[in-house]
């Protein structure tokens, strides 16, 4: 039986069974009509965004956190899940206190968009009131969304990342010109928890447009969920020590790339872009500022933002000191223009066609499937090789693999996600390795049959070599030659 706390249990950590639901104790998440959809360990497919990443058990491995050069840790294998890790050995700590603390409620701002057809976009209500807002009602309300029923959007504010639901409804108004338009949203200094009120904001911007006005139900949320803000108003929250949260990642594959969502986001990808993600991937390693094109709806392209982040995910201690983060961005409009012009990495989505012309802001755009650069040294990137091919084609094979094992065994354990973002991590350990051990060898030489055994074509794959090189500082000599030369 799971513990009670004094938060919804739908919000909790552990995964709580339906008949130990129906037991338990009516939160004020549930009276004010708020709570979050159930996670669930099998796929439903993209249309239930309310369904998160299920935690159960279940499974061969468990995974420990290894600190990565960008702050978040990436896991690897460490054998059974059952066998206690020997880093969460603090006796004075529970796990699960320390997975509570990191999931304590961080919302910094709560707040309702307005489309007005006179002023355009415009912040309706916020809690609290003081809170810096500006552009926000242009990252929550998506250019072109008058075109759809409904949507929902995740972006950055400054610091922070938001998760706003938009929803049009028709009225006989004159003054509205026919149509309601409104978002809901909250801002967060983490993504990683916003996917619990997906179903709250989707209830609350429906509830808006039928009755304007009432926000007693924002108001409790915001009260039960507000952030504890730093005293010396620089706007950091107050969270648990990176020593005390770091082992939490043992009860999940990878809370820290956790973003909403349905079961079946990494299947939509990868059937999505096909073979292409391995462009993407290389990419996404090389850390290329990537800029996607889609009309609206922009929800499903955020999980692709998502998607593209975890083609780079590295578990190896010690690589890439210097290599800038790979920072989801997620959408963004042409009010983000000077805060992208001075990014190094990225990954951002947009609905403007306009961003187009901004070459100087991206390396790589992607116009719905069509992946391509302006720049002639990354051309010959954009081009598959065999091993790319053979990399999809066990990708495939392993999903089809799951698959099977779902619908024959009912293993709801195992999930795409894990099996995808591990698929590429793997790739990606199995590049460093090889090179950390050149460049600590006698001879630091990289040759054909170096890059043969990390999975790359030793013709095809010298332009992105040269590039990972230089990118992550690794002192190698590359020796292989080009085959058009005599």
């Amino acid at each position: 039986m799971v513990e009670q706390s004094d938060r919804a249990p739908l919000l909790d950590w552990e995964e709580i069974s339906p008949a130990e639901l129906t037991q338990a104790v009516p939160s004020p998440a549930k009276e004010h009509g708020w709570e979050s959809s159930p996670p669930d360990g099998c796929s439903h497919g993209i249309t239930a965004p309310g369904i998160g990443w299920s935690t159960r058990y279940g499974g061969r491995a468990t995974v420990t956190a290894v600190p990565s050069l960008n702050g978040i840790p990436t896991p690897d294998y460490t054998g059974p899940r059952d066998v206690p890790s020997p880093i969460n050995a603090d006796p004075g700590i529970s796990l699960k206190e320390r997975v509570g603390w990191e999931e304590k409620d961080q919302i910094v701002s709560v707040f309702v968009v307005t489309f007005d057809t006179r002023s355009g976009n415009m912040v309706e209500w916020c809690l609290p009131q003081d809170v810096n807002l500006d552009g926000v009602e242009f990252k929550s309300m998506a250019s072109g969304s008058h075109r759809i029923s409904n949507d929902f959007i995740y972006f950055r504010k400054g610091c922070y990342f938001g998760l706003a639901c938009f929803a049009n409804m028709p009225v006989e108004s004159e003054l509205e010109r026919g149509a309601r338009m409104k978002s809901v949203g909250i801002l967060s200094p983490s993504y990683t928890l916003l996917y619990h009120y997906m179903h709250f904001l989707e209830n609350q911007v429906r509830h808006q447009l039928q009755c304007p006005g009432s926000y007693s139900h924002l108001e409790a949320f915001y009260e039960d969920k507000k952030a504890v803000l730093h005293p010396a108003g620089n706007g950091l929250v107050t969270a648990c020590p990176t020593s005390y949260w770091v082992p939490a990642i043992n009860r999940c594959m990878h809370p820290e790339m956790k973003i909403t969502h349905p079961a079946g986001c990494m299947s939509q990808f990868i059937r999505f872009f096909g073979e292409q993600i391995l462009v993407l991937w290389k990419f996404a390693l090389l850390r290329k500022r990537i800029l996607m094109f889609s009309p609206p709806p922009v929800g499903v392209v955020c999980y692709r933002v998502y998607c593209c982040c975890c083609l780079s995910n590295v578990s190896i201690p010690g690589i890439g000191v210097s290599v800038p983060e790979l920072r989801p961005f997620f959408y963004v409009n042409v009010a983000d223009i000077a805060a992208l012009a001075t990014e190094m990495s990225y990954v951002a989505c947009t609905t403007e066609k306009i961003f187009e012309e901004k070459k100087e802001l991206y390396d790589v755009y992607v116009d719905n499937q069509n992946v391509k650069t302006h720049r002639d040294s990354m051309q010959p990137l954009l081009r598959l090789n065999g091993p790319d091919r053979e990399k999809y084609r066990k990708l495939s094979e392993q999903r089809q693999m799951l698959h099977y094992t779902q619908e024959v065994d009912g293993d709801c354990t195992s999930n795409e996600e894990d099996l995808f973002i591990l698929f590429f991590m793997e790739q990606n350990n199995r590049i460093f390795q090889t090179l950390s051990e050149v460049e600590a060898s006698a001879d630091p030489t990289l040759t054909a049959e170096h890059v043969r055994a990390m999975g790359l074509d030793p013709q095809a794959d010298r332009t992105f070599l040269e590039d990972l090189l230089e990118v992550y500082g690794i002192d190698v000599m590359l020796v292989i030659d080009n085959s058009c030369c005599p």
